[in-house]
């Protein structure tokens, strides 16, 4: 897997993601020690609607920045945001009103609503290799797995040795070093749009989310993201009332929990490089998806076995954990290959940008109705409400996604000249060029 940073392009780009991630960590936890100085008592109020914020503004800006992604160069638009990172990272220490952290949370959430979706589209181009790119896929997702337990972590040691202003910093240096980065980075030219963008700019704006909705493969997909959506809910939301309340367990143990949701999912981004090479994407994603509804039941069982001993119920949380990672990295780590698959290159910005958006509108839905329903009903009847969401997606996937693969179609293209991008390595004929690829939904393919 780890043969695939040998491309010097690639090996500037994921470093450059990492190191932002683990930024982004470091003001995660500077964030609610900041809170807790402004607000007190009220510092998970401020907490959660800075985390609506968040989530609103990746709804939002991402298909905006789709919208105009093609006229904007790449490199300028991934450094902007890192710079614009940079800078709110910098604000935040001298802030001493709530609504002013909420501001600063808009403006850095938006910055990454256009970072990664615009990084999502590059790496095809980088690693044009099917293998080289699901390797790719696989090494991104243990980035985001290994960030969940690297950062806290490292924060926890700093703070030992300096306030938690500082950490601020820390993401700011993050983020600086994530741009000079990107800069390094000998990024290809993109491929231009075959027909030029018309229309409102709504119509621009929404483009990547009609072409998710018109194809098959990518409207299986957003069903799939809200079962995963249902399944981290629960784990994110929820880890620390089973682990604190259930279990009359320590803080400590809160981070074992998610240890063991990060773990699972690991050991599946690690194998599935070779899985993939043998089994076709769907197969893969729609078991993992099914298998979030096997897991759910069993999370149900340990629900109903109630506080009890650590000898069954607390062993058997962190095996559902894992599982629970387990299946999420199943679904989440090929997403990037159908995606590529299934966009035009030209489109691929505004295709990542429209799941960027429409997956984190499905957590928007979750992560509340986790919280609301195991504090008001109960942890039991979160359990059945995630459970029934996570499998009736993953039966919608089954029946949305054809069982058939695409196969590439043979036709022809008038009107174009010798130049076209989208007629490279096509036959001369008659009345045109002849060429065949997989089904594409673009201003030359009005038919899939």
């Amino acid at each position: 897997m780890f043969s695939v940073l040998r491309d010097r392009a690639y090996r500037h780009l994921f470093t450059a993601q990492v190191i932002a991630l683990v930024g982004t960590g470091l003001a995660t936890v500077a964030l609610g020690l900041l809170a807790y100085d402004i607000a007190g008592a009220d510092a998970g109020s401020v907490l959660g609607t800075a985390l609506a914020i968040k989530m609103l503004a990746y709804v939002v800006i991402a298909p905006a920045v789709g919208a105009v992604a093609d006229r904007l160069p790449r490199r300028a638009l991934m450094v902007g945001s890192d710079l614009t990172r940079a800078g709110v990272a910098l604000m935040l220490p001298f802030v001493d009103q709530v609504w002013q952290v909420y501001v600063l949370i808009f403006l850095l959430q938006s910055a990454s609503a256009a970072f990664t979706p615009t990084f999502q589209a590059v790496i095809p181009d980088v690693l044009p290799a099917e293998r080289d790119y699901t390797q790719a896929l696989s090494l991104s997702r243990l980035a985001y797995d290994l960030e969940s337990l690297f950062s806290p972590a490292l924060a926890a040691a700093l703070l030992s040795l300096i306030t938690y202003n500082w950490l601020f910093l820390g993401t700011m240096a993050g983020f600086l070093a994530s741009a000079a980065l990107v800069v390094s980075a000998a990024l290809s030219k993109p491929v231009t749009a075959t027909t030029p963008r018309s229309g409102s700019a709504y119509a621009k704006a929404t483009a990547g989310t009609r072409l998710f909705f018109a194809t098959p493969q990518l409207r299986a997909l957003l069903a799939l993201s809200l079962a995963v959506a249902a399944a981290s809910a629960m784990v994110t939301v929820n880890s620390v009332v089973y682990v604190r309340d259930r279990l009359g367990h320590g803080a400590a143990d809160v981070s074992l929990a998610l240890g063991a949701y990060g773990a699972g999912s690991m050991v599946v981004a690690l194998l599935l490089p070779r899985v993939l090479d043998r089994v076709p994407d769907r197969v893969v994603m729609l078991r993992g998806a099914l298998l979030l509804t096997v897991v759910f039941v069993g999370l149900g069982a340990i629900t109903a076995a109630g506080s009890g001993s650590w000898r069954w119920p607390g062993p058997g949380l962190l095996a559902v954990w894992a599982a629970f990672g387990a299946a999420c990295s199943m679904v989440l780590t090929p997403t990037g290959r159908l995606i590529r698959r299934s966009a035009p290159p030209e489109e691929r910005t505004s295709a990542f940008a429209a799941q960027f958006s429409l997956s984190h509108s499905c957590w928007l839905l979750t992560y509340p109705l986790a919280g609301w329903l195991g504090a008001d009903a109960g942890l039991q009847a979160a359990v059945v409400a995630l459970g029934t969401i996570a499998l009736a997606a993953g039966l919608l996937a089954v029946r949305l996604w054809p069982a058939r693969e695409p196969v590439a179609v043979e036709h022809d293209h008038t009107g174009l000249d010798a130049a076209h991008p989208h007629v490279a390595g096509a036959a001369r004929v008659a009345n045109g060029w002849r060429h065949s690829h997989d089904p594409l939904l673009d201003g030359l393919h009005a038919h899939r």
